[in-house]
């Protein structure tokens, strides 16, 4: 395919985002107008690499190979100097692998040069801060399919270190590349206060993962996965197969208990996280705040779900949930007091 002007970059960025995540696309909106349009692109090279990984028609070994091709896309320098957006033939196996495909997941990914050349687009200090992160999330990732791949049907991962280390990679280096985007936008982020963020970088993206963890653990279930870890299940009496079963409910409700209270644990430290953001970058802290609301909000909702371990219900906040949440966000998000009291009320606990 031919390669786009600058312009048309963009503006496949901004129409290619919403395709893949509405909720992430509604939020960036909030960000100021420098960060808008390098968060978008470091979003879609995350979920390229999330795709691959993420995919049930490649083996373990074929997602090793491509996340390592897209982490080794993501480092080529660029041949025609500053400004040049780099090789039109970037990550050809990952775009041969996803060609045909109608997924805008999959569409995404087959258009993977196009996302590299955007990215390769950004001044170089913004590139600096954004590739180190996707290229870790690269080889994580590549290490649990390897690991997936040694498995029989189903895959735990094996203890709550495990998850941690799984949650990072997938998370937690999205919380860091954020803080690094974040400074280089706010002068008001002095070095002081980019310290203490970094401290809740990784705990502010481990919140997240673990609230759709939790939500999302039939679903994990039905492509093979389970990131309830094995030995949390034991400590309980049951193995991972045995959460959905109705028969181990009462047990399985403990593990989710559980989880549930290490997910909260983290969310508390991604509010601190929001608060310790200088007040006067309104659309920063009102971008992470609506993260950490709407990942609270599901997993209170979580919490109280007698269904929620049911193979045939999906839980999902609603569109009137979510519209509450915006309005309330911007209504709270300059005042440290009223973030914290508004997440109070949204994380009382479940009875």
């Amino acid at each position: 395919m031919e390669p786009l002007t600058p312009e048309a970059e963009r503006a496949w960025v901004a129409a290619t985002l919403p395709k893949v995540s509405r909720t992430f696309a509604l939020c960036i909106r909030l960000l100021p107008e420098t960060l808008e349009h390098p968060v978008a692109v470091a979003y879609l090279l995350c979920r390229i690499a999330d795709t691959v990984e993420d995919s049930s028609l490649l083996s373990a070994s074929e997602k090793s190979t491509l996340l390592a091709e897209f982490r080794d896309a993501v480092g080529a320098p660029r041949p025609g100097g500053p400004g040049s957006p780099g090789p039109s033939d970037d990550a050809p196996r990952v775009r041969a692998t996803f060609t045909g495909a109608t997924a805008d997941d999959g569409v995404l990914a087959h258009s993977a040069d196009t996302a590299l050349r955007a990215f390769r687009r950004l001044p170089p200090e913004t590139q600096e801060l954004i590739r180190p992160y996707v290229q870790e999330m690269c080889d994580g990732m590549a290490e649990f399919a390897r690991a997936r791949g040694a498995a029989g049907e189903l895959f735990a991962l094996p203890d709550l270190a495990a998850l941690d280390r799984y949650c990072y990679f997938v998370a937690g280096t999205v919380g860091h590349l954020l803080t690094g985007l974040f400074t280089l936008h706010s002068a008001a982020i002095d070095a002081e206060r980019r310290s203490r963020l970094d401290a809740l970088a990784t705990s502010f993206g481990l919140g997240l993962q673990l609230t759709n963890i939790v939500k999302d653990v039939t679903v994990d279930q039905a492509r093979g996965w389970s990131f309830v870890p094995a030995a949390l299940c034991r400590d309980y009496g049951i193995t991972p197969e045995d959460l959905s079963r109705p028969e181990h409910r009462a047990e399985a409700m403990q593990v989710m208990r559980v989880l549930s209270a290490k997910a909260r644990a983290h969310l508390d430290d991604a509010l601190t996280y929001c608060t310790s953001l200088p007040r006067r970058e309104h659309g920063i802290r009102m971008f992470c705040l609506i993260a950490v609301y709407l990942s609270i909000r599901t997993l209170r909702l979580a919490e109280r779900d007698p269904r929620l371990l049911d193979r045939d219900h999906k839980l999902k906040i609603t569109r009137g949930d979510v519209r509450r949440t915006l309005f309330t966000t911007a209504l709270v998000a300059p005042s440290n007091g009223l973030v914290r009291a508004y997440y109070g009320v949204l994380a009382r606990a479940a009875t």
